[in-house]
């Protein structure tokens, strides 16, 4: 087996979104049901994903706003990024977009490797965001997108999943097609 790759992802959003639920659930497998302001925690977990061992290094980030300087730290040495918003918050999804920009400003590319994660999709009453408008989003932005609920532990594994394949996508490691053969 090839030896594990590092890669290292930050998660990013507005404050209260889910972030670290969504991080922690993935890592520990567990809801952490308490709000607790993160000031910026790391988790490593290792993982597989189509036969390819994956050592990540997890940036769960503070709450950011629009006004937030984009912290360096959260374009340096990173291979990709979950941008989280709520669906249950016009304001965060609004927030998110500028994240997006920001993030591209600092890392000076027009593509990074994200995954738009609509978290909070268990509060179905709540909800203002939908599906579809997320979904425009990442496709204008190039990304793969998912809803979440960190509560629920829905996708919180294919989140990660995903953020893998979208980094070894932009590596030109794309999964291999499945072989098919013809008769002749």
């Amino acid at each position: 087996m090839p030896q594990p790759k590092y890669r290292k992802i930050a998660v990013i959003g507005y404050r209260s979104v889910g972030k670290s639920s969504l991080t922690i659930q993935f890592v520990e497998g567990q809801f952490v049901d308490s709000y607790d302001p993160t000031i910026e925690n790391t988790f490593n977990k290792m993982v597989s994903v189509n036969c390819q061992d994956f050592h990540l290094q997890l940036v769960d980030t503070a709450g950011q706003d629009e006004y937030s300087i984009f912290p360096h730290s959260h374009s340096m040495d990173i291979h990709g990024y979950v941008l989280v918003y709520s669906v249950t918050s016009m304001k965060s999804f609004e927030v998110v977009q500028v994240l997006h920009d920001k993030l591209l400003d600092m890392v000076g590319k027009i593509q990074v490797p994200t995954v738009l994660v609509g978290n909070k999709k268990d509060l179905h009453m709540e909800r203002v965001i939908k599906p579809e408008e997320g979904k425009k989003l990442a496709d204008s932005w190039g990304a793969a997108f998912m809803e979440s609920s960190a509560k629920e532990n829905e996708t919180a594994v294919e989140v990660f999943k995903r953020i893998i394949l979208e980094m070894e996508k932009a590596d030109g490691n794309a999964p291999p097609e499945e072989k098919k053969c013809a008769m002749m």
